[in-house]
């Protein structure tokens, strides 16, 4: 069975491709589907959801569209998401690759560095980063990138010291190619799956991570996000509920859509690892 197959077999998976598909549509079509901006006022404040039909999800404390808002909010989230995972992956998977491949005082030192950004809990680094620097999405993203690499590079290096062992890597080795070339061409390609399933769920926690900074007033003060109408309705959240409830649902749904798709292509990627678990 290929993996596709085992892939689109996995309900669960497919139900999350599904609820981010609907996510990322809304985040690209946000222009026609709302023509006014989110930071527009378009009505009295506090208008309760589902009372007028052009503002279905009523309006905030100025009196702004909360769905524009939600629409334009995904925008902002998915885009740290999936930038801050690539910068991460950009910088943990050269670095663990040449700690496990080379070994010896190149791994002792990769790790070393590599131990100095854990010592620091992942959130109250990003706080700090981000307030050293003005508070921008790619500051933002930045930040959420250089607290999220140190867990790629280390599964990196442990895949590595496991795929150099390999029969085919000695075979290579005997016929004259390089330790650069064997590494690139040989050893990396072995390694991709676990890292396709980490940056799934990397996504998702860079998301969180935004919103947890927007929600501490550490966002962009020029976009939209989920976490900034959080934070903004958390002192009228008894008597206008709806303010924070409708993001805080968006955010649940993306990172469990997220989380769902990185189940399924684990699944996927490593049949064996499955079938273990399920016996």
């Amino acid at each position: 069975m290929s993996m596709w197959k085992r892939f689109s077999s996995n309900i669960g998976a497919m139900v999350g491709v599904l609820l981010l598909l609907t996510v990322i549509f809304i985040a690209i079509f946000a222009p026609l589907l709302f023509s006014h901006d989110p930071w527009q006022m378009v009505q009295r404040p506090f208008l309760a959801p589902f009372t007028m039909q052009a503002l279905p999800l009523g309006t905030d404390t100025l009196g702004r569209d909360v769905a524009a808002q939600l629409a334009y909010g995904a925008r902002v989230s998915l885009l740290v998401g999936l930038v801050s995972t690539l910068v991460a992956l950009l910088i943990g998977v050269p670095l663990g690759a040449l700690a496990g491949f080379y070994g010896g005082y190149v791994d002792e030192g990769a790790m070393r560095f590599t131990e100095f950004f854990q010592t620091i809990p992942n959130f109250a680094l990003a706080i700090v980063l981000v307030a050293i620097f003005e508070p921008t999405l790619a500051s933002i993203t930045l930040a959420i990138a250089i607290v999220s690499w140190p867990p790629v590079a280390r599964l990196v290096r442990a895949e590595v010291m496991s795929v150099r062992k390999r029969e085919f890597v000695d075979a290579a080795t005997l016929a004259g190619l390089s330790k650069p070339r064997i590494l690139v061409r040989q050893v990396l390609p072995n390694t991709v799956s676990p890292i396709i399933v980490m940056a799934s769920l990397m996504v998702a926690t860079a998301i969180l991570l935004e919103s947890s900074l927007s929600f501490l007033g550490l966002g962009d003060p020029n976009a939209m996000s989920w976490g900034y109408m959080i934070g903004a309705a958390r002192t009228v959240i008894r008597s206008s509920w709806w303010l924070s409830f409708f993001p805080g649902i968006a955010i649940v749904i993306t990172v469990l859509a997220l989380n769902l798709i990185g189940e399924g292509l684990n699944d996927a990627l490593n049949p064996h690892l499955s079938r273990k678990g399920k016996a």
